[in-house]
């Protein structure tokens, strides 16, 4: 991914709790010698020797899982908060552009077994569930329903390296970045006051 250095973001503990709040990615590999991406939740964990690794679940019909055997190489693309930046904004001439988060995590992915895969799922669903009313717990599923998960290969990402970008003004001086907050929050758009807040927790 092409970051300028000012851009980049380095730090492993922002970059972790990027991952953890922004964990719907899309699963990029190459299949007979085509580029296949699938949307799917993919959650950095830590395995049992401690090190990070990205966990999610695909369909067996889906033939982006062929070319697992084939390669193992593939990419994971997580994004977050994205708006345009109208160059009016600016005290001075200049380009508009497009402030964004986003992480890519390059790998090695294999295929777990079903008991693996399972575990996977009760994670999963216990953490979007946390908050609801009636929770569902997979253990609480009947056989019946359970045997959908034969339908799916649970797979393990080794992470061979993170490229992350947080583009958000920081080419501006204080007064054109505060301006910036100050027009993203106007327009009451969720995503760009979403950019505001980021860039608040940025610069004081």
């Amino acid at each position: 991914m092409y970051t300028p250095e000012i851009y980049k973001d380095e730090d492993p503990e922002s970059i972790r709790t990027f991952l953890k709040e922004n964990s719907f990615g899309i699963l990029i590999n190459q299949t007979n010698g085509k580029l296949c991406a699938t949307h799917i939740p993919i959650e950095l964990e830590v395995n049992a020797d401690g090190k990070e690794i990205l966990q999610g679940h695909i369909s067996k019909l889906n033939p982006q899982a062929q070319g697992f055997t084939e390669n193992d190489q593939v990419l994971a693309i997580f994004t977050g908060p994205h708006s345009y930046i109208s160059s009016s904004w600016y005290d001075h001439e200049n380009v508009p552009t497009w402030n964004y988060i986003a992480v890519h995590v390059y790998g090695r992915i294999k295929i777990v077994d079903e008991t693996a895969t399972i575990e996977q799922l009760k994670k999963l669903v216990d953490k979007y569930e946390a908050n609801s009313e009636n929770p569902v717990r997979v253990e609480n599923l009947s056989a019946k329903t359970m045997r959908e998960a034969r339908g799916i290969f649970g797979f393990e990402i080794e992470i061979d390296e993170i490229q992350a970008t947080k583009k958000l003004s920081q080419n501006r001086d204080d007064h054109n970045y505060k301006n910036i907050i100050s027009e993203l929050e106007k327009t009451e758009n969720p995503q760009a006051i979403a950019v505001a807040k980021e860039m608040s927790k940025c610069r004081k």
